[in-house]
């Protein structure tokens, strides 16, 4: 079809209800009024929706941000292992199943996400066998070796993280996660 100044226009898809329609110009995103003002709303809705994320983002405090990256750290961990019996008791179940640490957060807060610290441990193991620690060392040295595990047993820098590396930290285990997902499949 031809419109008045003799080009040649194609038929396009309306971005709001999705039928073609013939645009009156080439900035034309919708077919009609209504859709127009759809669109319009959707998007202010999307604008607003963004700014609320980013200033949530901005007043969240270092605790929250532990916590985000902590979440995104087990979910690697969970990943990691997956198919894996767990490190203490070496059983597989239908149970669930955490990222249980060797040295704990609460006693060694620098060792929080250090990847040799952590395997794939049943819940009753970690919830009520506090980690079953006992049988967890000789599995965690066939993991791992003597050499990492003595490096752990060891004296570790304490680490003071700031919002921006706890940032960098939960982006690095999502990506981590998604890379270990899209070789699953």
């Amino acid at each position: 079809m031809q419109n008045f100044k003799g080009k040649s226009q194609a038929y396009k898809k309306c971005k709001q209800c999705k039928k073609e329609y013939m645009p009156f110009s080439t900035l034309q995103k919708v077919c009609s009024v209504s859709c127009s003002l759809e669109y319009v709303r959707k998007e202010r809705e999307r604008e607003f929706n963004l700014e609320t994320k980013k200033l949530k983002e901005r007043i969240k405090t270092k605790r929250e941000w532990v916590k985000e990256v902590q979440v995104a750290f087990n979910a690697y961990i969970r990943e990691r292992d997956a198919g894996h019996p767990c490190i203490s008791c070496g059983r597989h179940h239908n149970g669930q199943y955490h990222a249980g640490h060797y040295k704990s957060v609460g006693a060694h807060p620098e060792l929080r996400f250090n990847e040799d610290n952590c395997s794939l441990q049943c819940s009753a193991c970690n919830n009520y066998l506090s980690g079953n620690i006992v049988n967890y060392r000789p599995n965690l040295i066939a993991k791992i070796g003597i050499e990492r595990l003595e490096k752990l047993e060891s004296y570790n820098e304490p680490k003071e993280y700031t919002i921006d590396d706890l940032k960098k930290l939960k982006q690095l285990y999502k990506d981590k996660l998604k890379t270990l997902k899209a070789r699953a499949q």
